[in-house]
């Protein structure tokens, strides 16, 4: 695929993507939706109504986040090796809310979603590193105040992180690829046409077509860890 090696790609990265490393995706007929209601442990709502249930459920997440049999894949090393090679920008934004593509080696990751591995304070909204279980009776390190300690993550009906940025980006590319992403949240599914609407190439890769497979310029499937690096060798050796 020709592109300007000196222009800036735009990679959006969902569920599938971490699949292979062991991380169970949302909405697959045995995703994390299928077991638990997203009312209950995703939303502003369930969180003050049962903190506790809340809580619970990332810490879950957050150990099994850190069982060291969880490990990046060949796509995130791949897309570590885009960012690094490439003479231009590369931005990988995630839906993800894991630290696979850092431990890949990728550096300029924007995390739409939050990420596990920190909290934030409601009191005082600090933002802390975070790899304990969290519980109504810690006390916040910034303003010492107990009971207002929660995961970072954005949660339904609360507006994804870093979006100016992230719309500027795309606006500004010169190629768009979506990687093991369903197309079915908003405002992510809708990237492709803000691409699109800046006349940029798109390219979906992902296990299966999407709900917006339609929308892209080119649509390769498969599994993440095969098709991703196959990819990346294809533009980086495409465009020397």
């Amino acid at each position: 695929m020709q592109i300007d090696p000196n222009a800036r790609i735009v990679v959006l990265t969902g569920a599938g993507i971490s699949k292979e490393s062991g991380l169970d995706t949302f909405r697959d007929a045995d995703g994390i939706w299928a077991k638990v209601s997203l009312e209950d442990v995703a939303t502003p709502e369930g969180f003050a109504r049962d903190p506790a249930l809340v809580q619970d459920f990332y810490n879950d997440r957050r150990r099994g986040l850190l069982d060291p049999a969880v490990r990046p894949n060949a796509a995130h090393a791949a897309l570590a090796r885009l960012e690094h090679e490439w003479p231009g920008e590369v931005l990988v934004v995630t839906q993800n809310i894991d630290d696979l593509h850092e431990r890949a080696g990728g550096r300029a990751v924007l995390h739409m979603h939050g990420e596990l591995l920190k909290s934030r304070c409601v009191r005082c909204d600090t933002v802390a590193h975070c790899r304990q279980d969290l519980s109504a009776d810690l006390s916040c390190a910034a303003c010492g105040r107990p009971g207002g300690l929660r995961p970072h993550v954005v949660w339904f009906g609360e507006m994804p992180l870093e979006m100016e940025r992230i719309f500027a980006a795309l606006a500004g590319c010169g190629l768009f690829v979506s990687v093991g992403t369903s197309g079915t949240v908003y405002p992510a599914a809708g990237f492709v046409m803000e691409a699109r609407g800046a006349g940029v190439p798109t390219v979906e890769l992902n296990l299966e077509p999407s709900d917006g497979a339609s929308l892209f310029d080119r649509a390769i499937h498969g599994p993440a860890s095969e098709i991703v690096p196959a990819f990346v060798d294809d533009l980086l050796v495409g465009n020397r």
